[in-house]
């Protein structure tokens, strides 16, 4: 017996179709259903490669006492925050006021008469346990208080729904851009601090907070910190780390531990593609570590091999659990990833197992045990020792571990067709071990933030299918996902759905403007972000206050609040890189409108900059774009030469038409240098131009 969600598209949905609970969609008809019959929304959200989503949908999800009480007494609602990630920003702000930290699954309780929540929690076990209470427990709880408590209710709605338009009206201040050099400074102090080594708790990537760091580092702010030595341990963490697949490339989404050792096995595209970008920005830095090459390589490759659709577009994710064989009942978490000592005894020589050692934390203990597994043999997370080359032999035991995962060698292996839910991954013949689930929904958001990685990359290094792949994924979305003229946010099987959100305008027009720096035809990605950046307009940006909504008034099912979000989480803030595009296209087109757009939109942001810099790395790069700016108009040959180094605040047009005697022309702001007539004082400018004062 299945609910309605067997008949959804999104692969989390229908992982809970089986559920014993009546679960509905988020939409008009389920909150009118809700408020007709006086029953409080449970409302559910999670995303597909989720490890304790899972857990949840296996356990209380699953309980029919639970799923009893839940369809009399509440309307459930799930809802992917991959398709929805609006619902998810304004609901996981309750839950952080309510207990100080979020994650997911994110279980928010809502009076049906304003949607307002009155409760929040993640997971909540069948039985009391961890410390918490059994979710039946919780539900018959909650159900009273709602019938019995309604004052109560109504002064905690009320208090949570003033806190969320108060975050959301954004307070103005008076500050004014005579002060944005101490903000860039205090920001990047701040950033430097949140991504410098700690000896506690989780390692997540946090790039947005290392490329705004490495992009300030060029100003030598006076601090305790290293700028550079700090960029260049979180690359050296990020790619010699547990957190990267050295095996099959790729990246995990955190690690559990201070030390960079054991992830959270899921991948997730949107980290992969800010982690190429990141590392390929660092090598053009000068920070030419052999290991971020390498990173950069193997990642692509995975990519290629497990995440490309036939038509090019890419793979939302692949889950962190995997079966270890077709008769086991539920999937291991880094099943697919992790090696027993016993087992590298066996597929590699003595030699080769001795060089791992040397290379990598292999040990007979190993570092990492599934949770809850009550064998006594630990498994294997492979991290390297120390940076640097890897060694020939080292590369040749690597090698035979990929066979023994895949079934075949990695040159031979160029495609790896996704295991699309639990049954086909039992159920197919694979040569090598038992893949995670692909979740291979196309998602605009998370592919723009990949093409960029792939952009940066190409730009850099000239490996010409990062490029390659970079522009048909662009293609593909600029072809297919456009539904009456409207850009929407997902790709089923080659069906758009979902109108697009502030950021699957703000990564695209960023993706857009990526290729248009480094591929020779620019005018055919500029001419592909101008109406796209027209029509972000239009939709999005609030006329009075400035910036941009995360999502369209239309997009079904009420909204409580609309906001305009600014905060850097595991993505970029959506507002931070709209601004900055704004500014590349004013420099790129020269229309004005963009910059008064930019402007409206700083002013907007900026006591949230002063207030909260830890909050917001990506709209002080957009500050830092604003007043910093270059436009660099020259021959092609001299634009790839300039690519390889890194000017974070930079924008290149082709003109072959230049001054006589003159190789290149550098234009800031809202004036010209003088033309030059040779590289190194082409060079000096652009360097020059990336360190001008802010004018007072």
């Amino acid at each position: 017996m299945t609910n309605r969600l067997a008949l959804s598209q999104s692969l989390y949905l229908r992982k809970h179709a089986e559920n014993p609970i009546d679960w509905w969609y988020w939409c008009d008809e389920a909150l009118a259903t809700a408020k007709a019959e006086d029953k409080p929304v449970f409302l559910s959200i999670g995303y597909s490669s989720c490890h304790w989503c899972t857990v949840m949908e296996g356990e209380a999800f699953s309980d029919l006492a639970i799923a009893k009480y839940m369809n009399a007494n509440f309307l459930p609602i799930k809802v992917d925050r991959e398709e929805r990630p609006d619902i998810d920003s304004i609901y996981m702000q309750v839950l952080q006021m309510i207990s100080g930290q979020g994650g997911w699954p994110l279980n928010v309780f809502l009076s049906p008469e304003n949607l307002v929540p009155f409760y929040a929690g993640t997971y909540f076990p069948v039985e009391p346990r961890y410390g918490r209470p059994g979710f039946l427990q919780v539900l018959q709880a909650l159900r009273g208080y709602y019938d019995s408590e309604k004052e109560d209710l109504r002064e905690r709605s009320s208090a949570i729904l003033d806190s969320l338009r108060t975050s959301t009206a954004l307070q103005f201040e008076n500050q004014t851009e005579s002060e944005d050099k101490e903000l860039l400074e205090r920001g990047w102090r701040t950033c430097i601090g949140i991504v410098t080594p700690h000896d506690h708790g989780n390692s997540f990537p946090m790039i947005p907070y290392t490329q705004f760091a490495l992009g300030a580092n060029r100003f030598n702010f006076e601090s305790e910190y290293d700028g550079k030595q700090v960029c260049r341990r979180r690359g050296l963490d990020l790619a010699n780390g547990g957190i990267f697949d050295h095996v099959g490339g790729g990246f995990h989404r955190y690690t559990v531990d201070p030390t960079w050792t054991v992830p959270h096995f899921e991948k997730m595209l949107y980290d992969n593609g800010q982690i190429v970008e990141y590392l390929a920005n660092l090598w053009s830095a000068g920070i030419k570590e052999p290991a971020f090459k390498r990173a950069i390589d193997l990642t692509v490759k995975w990519l290629q091999r497990e995440m490309t659709a036939p038509e090019g577009y890419f793979y939302a994710a692949q889950d962190a659990d995997s079966f270890t064989n077709s008769k086991a009942l539920e999937p291991e978490e880094g099943a697919f990833y992790v090696w027993s000592y016993q087992e590298l005894q066996k597929i590699l020589t003595p030699e080769e197992l001795t060089e791992l050692q040397q290379e990598f934390t292999v040990t007979q203990e190993g570092n990492f045990a599934e949770p809850g597994s009550t064998e006594t043999i630990s498994q294997n997370v492979l991290q390297r020792r120390n940076p640097g080359k890897i060694s020939a032999l080292a590369e040749a035991a690597l090698t035979k571990l990929f066979i023994a995962r895949y079934g075949e060698t990695p040159t031979l292996l160029n495609n790896f067709p996704p295991a699309r839910d639990n049954q086909e991954a039992k159920s197919s013949n694979w040569k090598g071990r038992i893949p995670a689930v692909t979740d291979t929904k196309m998602i605009v958001a998370w592919n723009s933030l990949m093409i960029s990685g792939l952009a940066r990359a190409y730009a850099v290094f000239k490996v010409p299918s990062y490029l390659q792949l970079a522009t048909k994924a662009a293609n593909f979305i600029l072809e297919n996902q456009f539904v009456d003229g409207r850009l929407h946010r997902i790709n089923y099987a080659g069906k758009p759905d979902i109108f697009a959100q502030s950021e699957d305008y703000a990564f695209l027009i960023k993706a857009l403007l990526d290729l248009q720096s480094c591929c020779s035809d620019r005018q055919y990605w500029l001419e592909a972000a101008i109406p796209l950046q027209e029509e972000f307009d239009e939709f999005l940006w609030n006329m009075e206050l400035g910036g941009y909504y995360n999502s369209t008034s239309n997009t079904g099912g009420e909204l409580i609040v609309r906001e305009r979000s600014y905060a850097d989480n595991a993505t970029p803030s959506a507002n931070g890189i709209a601004i900055a595009n704004l500014v590349r296209l004013a420099l790129l087109t020269d229309n004005l409108q963009y910059l008064n757009f930019a402007e409206q939109g700083l002013k907007a942001f900026r006591s949230v900059m002063s207030r909260a810099p830890q909050a917001c790395p990506s709209l002080l790069n957009a500050l830092d774009w604003y007043h910093h700016s270059t436009l660099v108009r020259t021959t092609e040959r001299h634009i790839n030469s300039l690519l390889v180094s890194y000017f974070p605040t930079v924008v290149f047009a082709n003109q072959p038409e230049l001054p006589e005697n003159s190789i290149g022309l550098v234009c800031q702001g809202f004036k010209c240098l003088p033309a030059v007539d040779s590289w190194e004082k082409l060079l000096k400018q652009v360097q020059q131009s990336q360190l001008r004062e802010i004018k007072r």
